[in-house]
């Protein structure tokens, strides 16, 4: 079993302790005492208070209550047996230590406590002695005291509010770099998202092309297929180069390049169509929203919810007719429903990550709208389908 042992005395405190004991030693070599002992008490018990005191001002600051008991006696008999000034000015530093060192209930009790002892000590003076003199006492026991406890409680005070706004200041730096990783960490989410929705699409055409290209021995098919393989190449540069022009103006006061709209829904079908003809995939694009503008946000989403669920019916549907419907009743919310035939298909197949479900899924959070994205049953010839349905709200989030 370990035994707590004490905190040894701080260097400061045994310089204190050994600057007073010599100085009182001087003092009372050289006959500088303040007066005569009281009956009863020996001169020399001057060097036992002054001993003692010193031997409790290595406690100041490791143990400043314990101190202050020890230095109430010492300095009772110091007063007794002549009275050394080194004792005196001892006694006041442990009252001063016990205010800024000890725990708080001692600085609330040892002013009061000083206060108590200076007014008691002089209403006796002014009993026993009835002349104006006696004053002097209380003012003596005021100095010895109060100023020494009313000294360590502003330091106090003013060392507690400088550790306050250190702590405060530490705080408000924590929660500011908390903010910039959060606000990091969203941008980059953002830009993920906008880098695979831009480019997915024209990568996946790209890969089933090329694989047509090379599984296929008809040269004009190949041609045809590198052809295709080109037109998706070039438009993949120019959406990277409007994504790094909207980076290299993230500060600018107007936005490099228009943000896809819903209007361009037909040219993206139509790519669609293009890409997916030679997996046997047809498109159609059923436009039944009411009459009406839509904010940026929501038209932003839903068409690169679009894009995404058309990249995926590229990548992954068996043949057949993918649909893509857009709903809106007035005031309503606006509904993005993609569905493409669900199961094995013959020919090449583009790998898949996941990251365009997770993607839409952000999308629609940010708008609080509902997203769902799975099998379901299909039309008239009992196949089921892969559907991806949004609803996206209007307004913007937290209006409500």
């Amino acid at each position: 079993m370990s035994r707590h042992l004490p905190a040894r005395p701080h260097r400061h405190d045994v310089l204190i302790a050994a600057g007073g004991l010599l100085g009182g030693l001087a003092l009372w070599f050289l006959g500088l005492t303040g007066g005569r002992p009281i009956d009863g008490f020996a001169e020399p018990l001057t060097l036992v208070a002054l001993a003692v005191m010193a031997g409790a001002e290595l406690l100041r600051r490791t143990a400043p209550r314990t101190a202050l008991a020890v230095g109430v006696p010492a300095l009772a008999l110091d007063l007794s047996t002549g009275t050394l000034i080194a004792t005196v000015v001892m006694f006041t530093d442990l009252v001063y230590a016990a205010v800024l060192y000890g725990p708080p209930a001692a600085a609330r009790r040892v002013p009061r406590g000083c206060e108590l002892f200076t007014v008691l000590v002089t209403l006796v003076s002014l009993a026993l002695l009835r002349r104006p003199e006696a004053l002097l006492l209380g003012v003596a026991a005021a100095l010895l005291t109060i100023t020494p406890a009313w000294t360590g409680i502003s330091i106090r005070r003013y060392r507690d509010s400088a550790r306050a706004a250190r702590l405060e200041a530490e705080r408000t730096a924590l929660l500011a770099e908390l903010d910039r990783r959060e606000a990091v960490g969203a941008e980059r989410a953002r830009m993920a998202r906008e880098l695979h929705d831009m480019v997915a699409n024209h990568l996946s055409a790209i890969a089933i092309h090329s694989t047509a290209a090379l599984s296929i021995g008809e040269p004009k098919a190949a041609a045809d297929a590198l052809a295709v393989i080109r037109t998706n190449s070039v438009q993949g540069l120019a959406e990277m180069r409007r994504l790094i022009g909207l980076l290299r103006d993230a500060g600018g006061e107007q936005e490099p390049a228009a943000a896809p709209r819903l209007d361009a829904l037909d040219a993206l079908v139509e790519q669609a169509r293009t890409n997916g003809s030679a997996a046997g995939l047809r498109f159609a694009l059923l436009d039944e929203r009411a009459p009406g503008p839509l904010p940026a946000p929501v038209e932003l989403a839903a068409y690169r919810i679009v894009q995404e669920s058309l990249t995926n019916a590229l990548k992954h549907a068996a043949p057949g007719e993918v649909t893509v419907r857009l709903g809106r009743r007035p005031d309503g919310p606006l509904e993005v429903s993609v569905a493409s035939p669900f199961g094995d298909r013959p020919g090449p197949r583009a790998p898949g990550s996941g990251a365009g479900l997770v993607g839409m899924r952000e999308r629609v959070a940010l708008l609080d709208g509902e997203f769902e994205a799975g099998p379901v049953a299909g039309g008239s010839d009992d196949r089921k389908a892969w559907r991806v349905r949004a609803v996206l709200p209007l307004h913007e989030r937290g209006s409500q």
